[in-house]
């Protein structure tokens, strides 16, 4: 399997059991009632004195085990307040049951929905593990892009582990929504499409990128 910014993405079959879902506002909870429904709108954001920040999100999780590019896309876009049908947006990246092929099918769809050709670029991290220089930028363009009232989108492979302690693996690659920061970036905040049960979780900027190496994320 390749190891670059172009390696195939396909969620593992944990999130096929999944197929609802919502979060109201900055994600606290999840509610795994496959019947549940978003809010109707994002909560207002927040931004404290402690280099924080955390963007309103209208949680869904992905109706099916590959959807997890088109879902972590609808769930960035919604802290701008758009709904997009995530069947539309599979069409647009080329989803297939083999997953999204790459963030640079996602980037042009972010810029779409955006409304600005510009809105987001993407970024690889080309090493088996990020380097020091690679997690200053990946923390700069977190911040960057959640002041700007946007979500990062990244590509991701393996396991990592939360700030509580609990593992999330992803072997064969997964798509997540970046939606806020705490800390002055050093720890973030993960909307996650796979499993409404464990929607939102905090991980640390060095984790994450870690989490992204060999492959990338879409950022303003």
């Amino acid at each position: 399997m390749r190891t670059d910014l172009i390696r195939k993405t396909a969620l593992t079959a944990a999130g096929l059991a999944f197929t609802g879902g919502a979060i109201a506002g900055p994600i606290t909870a999840a509610y795994a009632a496959s019947d549940a429904k978003p809010a109707s709108q994002t909560q207002t954001d927040r931004k404290g004195g402690h280099g924080e920040r955390e963007l309103g999100v209208r949680y869904e999780a992905q109706p099916n085990f590959y959807y997890c590019g088109p879902a972590a896309t609808r769930n960035a876009l919604s802290v701008q307040g758009k709904n997009i049908n995530v069947d539309d947006m599979a069409k647009e990246m080329g989803t297939t049951e083999a997953g999204t092929n790459s963030i640079n099918d996602i980037t042009p769809v972010l810029n779409k929905e955006t409304g600005k050709a510009d809105a987001y670029h993407s970024v690889e991290i080309s090493n088996p593990d990020a380097d020091v220089k690679q997690t200053d930028q990946l923390r700069a363009d977190i911040v960057r892009t959640v002041d700007d009232g946007r979500a990062v989108v990244a590509n991701i492979a393996g396991t990592s582990t939360d700030t509580d302690g609990v593992s999330h693996s992803y072997e064969g690659g997964h798509y997540i929504s970046v939606v806020g920061y705490h800390d002055n970036g050093n720890t973030v905040t993960i909307a996650d499409s796979a499993d409404p049960n464990q929607a939102a979780y905090q991980i640390s900027v060095e984790h994450l990128a870690d989490w992204i190496a060999t492959r990338g994320y879409a950022t303003s």
